[in-house]
């Protein structure tokens, strides 16, 4: 790479032109607009600056949501991607692309997605606020607990997943009682390298789905939509997934899978309602009409019924209705 687009959001701008200032003669622009849910018409701006500038390679610098710009641009362009992640989303390590428009999110698998380098730095993570870091947390988590109950789940990914889970249930609590404590930043770091390594590897199932059309449909905040929605899924799923509600919960040290992730959000002082998050009360009926509009892999037959009662249930951040 010879002249080098550093991605970044507007709130990461100044670490992007961090990182440029020491590429010297290989830094030729900055492109600090990503946001959440990658925008069709934030990737077709970048891939302007992209053209104007002789681009030949891209450097992502933040979250899910640079990253998820950054395969957008690679999609369109073939650009090669170096992924410098500052938070536990795990994007880094997928091959799935997650665009918005129109207020409606498609997702797209392909290996050529995956960025070429990754580079890990506990250093960068530091300065990512403890609230963060607790959503983005359990976010990767999310990814993790999808791929013990895949439907292509294999005993390679199975481990890694529940090695994933304790992972970040070990280090989040600590980020949030130390933010500097380098060991549990190192931590998360290792949780979040597992847990989007799975995410890539297997198939998602009904918690994907849905928080891909919250997001999508609603603009709401990506890692707290999955920290919210994820015990609610479990708790959905653990009839038809015991095996893999065992090994969660094993994952956790807690009896329950799904009780588990409660109280670890609740730990985390995780906002309980997605009302708190931005969703509006008429969207539920709307979510579960989406959320069942296309068949899609799942432990448990997805019922618009139960799924409106479970989506009400987050909405209202009542705890998850065991079954």
């Amino acid at each position: 790479i010879r002249h080098a687009l550093i991605l970044t959001t507007r709130h990461q701008r100044s670490e992007g032109e961090r990182i440029g200032g020491q590429l010297g003669s290989r830094f030729a622009a900055t492109f600090a607009n990503a946001e959440m849910h990658t925008p069709v018409e934030v990737t077709e701006a970048a891939v302007q600056v992209v053209e104007t500038n002789d681009i030949d390679g891209l450097i992502a610098v933040g979250g899910g949501s640079t990253v998820g710009l950054s395969k957008a641009l690679s999609a369109r362009t073939g650009l090669p991607q170096i992924a410098v992640p500052t938070t536990y989303a795990g994007s880094e390590m997928t091959p799935i692309l997650g665009e918005t428009r129109g207020g409606i999110k498609t997702t797209r698998r392909s290996r050529d997605l995956v960025p070429d380098t990754v580079i890990y730095d506990v250093d960068l993570t530091l300065g990512l606020p403890p609230d963060l870091s607790a959503s983005s947390g359990m976010n990767a988590i999310a990814h993790a607990v999808e791929a013990l109950y895949a439907f292509d789940a294999n005993p390679v990914t199975s481990l890694m997943a529940e090695e994933g889970i304790a992972a970040l249930a070990r280090a989040l609590p600590r980020i949030l009682d130390a933010p500097s404590d380098r060991a549990g930043r190192r931590d998360a770091l290792y949780g979040a390298w597992l847990c989007g390594t799975c995410l890539g590897a297997v198939g998602m199932s009904l918690h994907h789905k849905l928080c891909h059309v919250l997001g999508g449909s609603f603009d709401l905040p990506h890692a707290l939509t999955h920290a919210i929605v994820l015990p609610h899924v479990a708790a959905y799923n653990t009839p038809a997934a015991p095996e893999a509600m065992q090994r969660i919960a094993r994952a956790l040290g807690q009896s329950d899978a799904a009780l588990g992730l409660y109280d670890l959000a609740r730990r985390l002082k995780i906002p309980k309602r997605l009302a708190d998050i931005g969703m509006p009360h008429a969207g539920i009926a709307e979510a579960a009409d989406l959320a069942t509009r296309n068949p899609y892999a799942n432990p448990r037959p997805v019922d618009r019924a139960a799924l409106h009662g479970l989506i009400g249930r987050a909405w209202d951040g009542h705890p998850p209705l065991l079954q």
